[in-house]
């Protein structure tokens, strides 16, 4: 099946519509799926569905008319930092609307995994400051926990996105999660 999304997403760059209705069923499901692990990670009374979260990454994904799509991984790291944007944007909307802090938790402690419900929480706009603070010390760190965190993506499929070993993906995770855990004053 991955060789087959990777075919329509070249030929939907190639200009082919068609590509893009076959593509939806295809991708739509590992979308939901990405959408409800990141959201188990939020506070339980986040007003974001799953759902809601696919169909706004979709349709920004559907509106990149200059991307040149490669490959299925490639196609799923876009639509990570889709997700975050749209979470981080939802975010600041809902703190500007309570005229406070009016943060919005989520956890840290392991990308994929369901959220523990006593486990520790840290708020999503600090976690996106401090991601734009190593990407200006490590911007691979940064996009290897936007596209694990943020995407959901295996180390497997990271390692193949960026060009890395696994191993590579797997020690830049470690430290730049170690990263994180320190600059958020240990609330990661």
């Amino acid at each position: 099946m991955a060789a087959e999304i990777t075919e329509l997403l070249v030929a939907w760059s190639g200009g082919d519509r068609a590509a893009l209705e076959q593509l939806l069923p295809l991708v739509y499901g590992e979308l939901k799926r990405v959408a409800a692990r990141r959201l188990s990670r939020e506070r339980p009374e986040h007003t974001l569905q799953p759902t809601a979260l696919v169909h706004e990454a979709y349709l920004k994904l559907v509106d990149q008319h200059r991307a040149r799509w490669e490959s299925r991984t490639q196609f799923f790291g876009v639509a990570a930092e889709l997700m975050r944007r749209i979470l981080v944007d939802h975010a600041r909307g809902r703190a500007a609307a309570k005229r406070g802090p009016g943060r919005t938790l989520v956890s840290l402690s392991s990308a994929g995994e369901p959220r523990q419900p006593e486990g520790p929480h840290t708020d999503v706009l600090a976690l996106d400051a401090a991601l734009d603070r190593l990407a200006e010390l490590d911007p691979r760190q940064s996009r290897i926990v936007e596209l694990r965190y943020f995407g959901g993506l295996s180390v497997e499929e990271t390692a193949a996105l960026l060009g890395l070993s696994p191993a590579t993906v797997k020690r830049a995770w470690t430290m730049a999660r170690a990263w994180l855990f320190r600059e958020l004053g240990g609330a990661a």
